[in-house]
This record gives C-alpha cells, sequence and structure tokens, in this order.
C-alpha cells in the first residue's frame, strides 16, 4: 500500500508571481472553519457579558479572560494589559486549529501545515518590532548590546542577533513539527492496521485497534499544550519591547 504525508490540493492564482501562486487549499479551507468557530464560540460567550445572572457560558467565559489575563499581567505588569484581548485571541484561534483536524472528515489541521504556523510566528515577531519602535524608537534594538558595550556587547552582538532571528523560526516549527508529528503518528498506525501484520504468533494488527484512540488523546493534549507554549513564548517575547527600562 502507498500512504502520501504531507501533501495538499493546490490552488493555482495567475495573477500571483510565481513562487507565491500555489496555494494550500484544505489549509486555508479548514483554517477559514477554525475562524468561524472561534468566533462564534466568542460571540456566544461574550453575550453573557454584561452580566445579568450567573450561568455556566459566564463562569467559562470569566475562566478563560481572567486565567490568561492574569498571567499576561504577572509577565508583562499593567504594561500587557491592552495585549490580553490579543493573546486570549491567539490561544484559543491555535488551540482550534491543533485540534480541529481530530474531528472526522474535516482534513488536516492548518497547524501541520508549515505555512500556517510560519504566518502566525512572522505575525508576532513583526508584532514585537513595531511596539519595541513605538514605545522606544530606534533605541529598542539597544537591548541587542549587551552591557558594558566593550568588549563583551560587541562580541555577543551577533549571537544576539541571530538568537532574534531564530525566534520566528524556532515558534514556527515547534508548532508544526508537534502538530504534523501526531497527524503522521495516526497515519502509520492505521497503515499497520490494514497491512494486517503479524510478527510470529503476536498480531500486531489487531493489537494496533486501541491505538488510535490513545493517539487521539494524546494529540488532544499536545494541542492544548502547543498553544499555551506559543502564546506563553509571545507574552514572554513582549516583555522587552513593553519594559519601562532604559536603554
Amino acid at each position: 500500500m502507498h500512504e502520501t504525508i504531507g501533501e495538499h490540493p493546490l490552488w493555482h492564482i495567475s495573477f500571483l508571481p510565481a513562487g507565491f501562486n500555489t496555494i494550500h487549499s484544505d489549509t486555508i479551507i479548514v483554517t477559514w472553519v477554525a475562524m468561524a468557530i472561534v468566533l462564534v464560540a466568542v460571540g456566544i460567550l461574550a453575550a453573557t457579558h454584561p452580566i445579568t445572572k450567573l450561568s455556566k457560558r459566564y463562569s467559562f467565559m470569566e475562566l478563560i479572560v481572567s486565567g490568561i489575563g492574569g498571567q499576561v499581567e504577572t509577565i508583562l505588569g499593567r504594561n500587557g494589559l491592552p495585549f490580553v484581548p490579543l493573546i486570549i485571541s491567539l490561544f484559543l484561534f491555535i488551540f482550534v486549529l491543533n485540534e480541529i483536524g481530530l474531528f472526522p472528515f474535516v482534513g488536516k489541521s492548518p497547524t501541520a501545515d508549515i505555512n500556517t504556523t510560519a504566518a502566525l510566528a512572522i505575525f508576532v515577531i513583526l508584532l514585537i518590532q513595531i511596539v519595541g519602535i513605538a514605545r522606544k524608537g530606534l533605541g529598542y534594538f539597544g537591548h541587542l548590546v549587551v552591557k558594558p558595550v566593550w568588549p563583551l556587547g560587541i562580541l555577543m552582538l551577533p549571537i544576539m542577533i541571530i538568537d532574534e532571528l531564530a525566534r520566528p523560526v524556532t515558534l514556527a516549527m515547534r508548532l508544526f513539527g508537534n502538530i504534523f508529528a501526531g497527524e503522521v503518528l495516526l497515519v502509520v498506525v492505521g497503515a499497520v492496521i490494514l497491512a494486517n501484520v503479524s510478527i510470529g504468533f503476536v498480531p500486531i494488527s489487531k493489537l494496533a485497534n486501541a491505538a488510535p484512540i490513545l493517539i487521539y488523546g494524546f494529540n488532544m493534549i499536545i494541542g492544548l499544550i502547543q498553544a499555551v507554549v506559543f502564546t506563553l513564548l509571545t507574552t514572554a517575547y513582549l516583555i522587552t519591547p513593553l519594559s519601562d527600562e532604559a536603554h
């Protein structure tokens, strides 16, 4: 049997330049479905505000807002409060992107496509640079120079620049790698089940029938963890541009 992993149906857009004129159609469609789910879910939860009576919907919304908002304020202080809605939105969006591929007939999770995670990482890194420059001007980039400037700061400057450039790469690859690996694992287990493999008297394929349930549970946990990790790293990266320390 032949299994393909990582392939996507394509849309070809003729008026776009070469290299940018092919789009993964399944990723785009499922991403829009995920956005619709998040918007509807958040809209239903937000409809409980202002509160007229205590309900499970309001309690759930309060749990998300107070939990994430409290974490952001703990890390960033009061300067981070304007970014709480963004962090909440980012967490919910990535969480749904991670988990939506586990539902039947939906397709692959968009975060199992490196294009999605790269776009999210680039958005975050550009946001950090824009916030830093808006608050501190070009002096924001002074954080790349370790003090004392000479000789330690000059010697460390290339390493600090590499660290800054590596941030979007690590953000994108960490999220992509974990979600993609979970989907590959499901494909491999499915192939083993269909292949009717036995080693001696041990029916490997029959024993593997229980594995998909465990893998689905594992992937759900990983999807939640990776959404938390991505948003926590985003919050941590905002420390430098939002700090009041003079460079």
